[in-house]
């Protein structure tokens, strides 16, 4: 289902200086219809109550999400943008990392659905998300 130029190396690389790497996030597993990441819970991640901050499972999810998608197209004729993201906090993380998993529920043409489930070190669901991307062309 991915491009053959996707690589984890090329990936994590693609992230440096930006959100994705200020934030700890590495992608760490790419598999036939999906891409899995992780995320510390930590300084940069946690909001005022010690709590890993919303915002920031958010961030992983459209991280994954918006890899995935663009994994999926040729990066010379392809972009994806994220149209819109929604997550449901299903329960909270104070240290450790949380993972993500990306898997589609729509590749077509125009747009792509992809659900990102996050858990903690022990399995727990911690969110659920969905994101919509726009492809679009590169002219």
């Amino acid at each position: 289902m991915f491009h053959p130029d996707f690589s984890l190396e090329n990936i994590n690389n693609f992230s440096k200086g930006c959100m994705v790497e200020h934030l700890g996030i590495e992608i760490y597993e790419i598999g036939n219809n999906f891409i899995k990441g992780k995320m510390p819970v930590d300084h940069r991640t946690k909001q005022p109550l010690g709590l890993l901050h919303g915002g920031a499972s958010v961030a992983l999810a459209e991280t994954l999400g918006s890899i995935a998608s663009t994994a999926c197209l040729n990066p010379n004729t392809h972009f994806a943008v994220g149209l819109e993201i929604n997550a449901n906090h299903i329960k909270s993380a104070r240290e450790g990392f949380v993972y993500g998993t990306a898997t589609p529920i729509h590749t077509g043409r125009n747009t792509h659905v992809w659900e990102i489930r996050i858990v903690n070190d022990n399995d727990e669901l911690v969110c659920v998300s969905r994101i919509t991307l726009a492809i679009m062309d590169r002219r």
